[in-house]
């Protein structure tokens, strides 16, 4: 990849958005009940080529599929960004059926866990081991095309901060990833254990700093993949949403809700 291209084009990139962004303002003055409508499903733009290891899926999730302008255009964007991709999308009660049907033994602790971006977080893992594909947080985007940074050989891919540290709000995985699974693991001791407080320790970003080596694992910096933010905001995308932001639930309720008296088992099938 030439980083130099890359970077300049996530600047043209984050430009373009930033002023999509400004204008839904006004649009959603007028409008303020105006909300477009995320698709379950979404067949690729373009006819796919032979994949790799790690499938042509994009996968998301939001609390719900009516979202504002912005974070529409943002899933507009992602989509012309990875055209031989297919989309596929699940809200909250989705996300439980998924889990009751393909992880029968993890649903008891998904359950446990009180904050949608917490169950979002252990989500993703499990849809990725079970079909694998690409995971994007719904405020995240593409600055180059996704097939390029995935590449054709690869069977995962992890993003990298600003900080250098490992984050999941972009993870490319073949399904079975054995790495996936200890992360899944992880969460899953960290719920039983109910010894870590906050989401970012207890299902997120910190688990995958605990539990990946990030010399060994493939990485990605985010100055060459995917950026958050730049079309969409915390006011777009959670002003349906009373509780706000994970940031600010999580101060007014527990991550994990007491155990039940009996405890189940915390294997997951390979």
């Amino acid at each position: 990849m030439n980083k130099s291209l890359i970077v300049a084009t996530s600047r043209i990139i984050k430009l373009v958005a930033n002023i999509t962004k400004v204008l839904s303002y006004p649009f959603h003055w007028l409008l303020p009940h105006k909300r477009f409508t995320l698709p379950e499903r979404a067949a690729p733009l373009l006819k796919g080529r032979k994949p790799g290891p790690i499938p042509r899926i994009i996968w998301q999730t939001n609390f719900t599929d009516k979202v504002t302008l912005p974070v529409y255009l943002n899933y507009l964007f992602n989509r012309l960004m990875a055209p031989r991709f297919d989309y596929r999308f699940m809200i909250t009660e989705a996300r439980r059926e998924f889990i009751a049907e393909h992880y029968p033994e993890v649903l008891p602790h998904y359950e446990r866990l009180q904050i949608g971006a917490a169950q979002a977080d252990l989500w993703r893992l499990l849809v990725l081991h079970r079909f694998g594909g690409v995971y994007l947080d719904i405020d995240a985007h593409q600055i180059w095309p996704l097939g390029s940074v995935i590449g054709k050989e690869r069977e995962e891919l992890y993003v990298t901060t600003r900080r250098g540290e490992l984050s999941n709000y972009f993870i490319a995985s073949a399904p079975g990833n054995p790495h996936i699974k200890a992360l899944i693991d992880q969460i899953i001791n960290n719920i039983t254990g109910d010894t870590v407080t906050g989401v970012f320790d207890t299902t997120g970003p910190g688990v995958f700093n605990k539990v990946l080596d990030k010399i060994a694992v493939p990485t990605v910096s985010y100055r060459h993949a995917v950026h958050q933010g730049s079309f969409t905001n915390e006011h777009f995308q959670y002003v349906d949403k009373a509780e706000g932001k994970w940031t600010r639930q999580q101060h007014n309720t527990a991550v994990v809700k007491d155990a039940p008296p009996q405890t189940p088992s915390t294997e997951i099938r390979s």
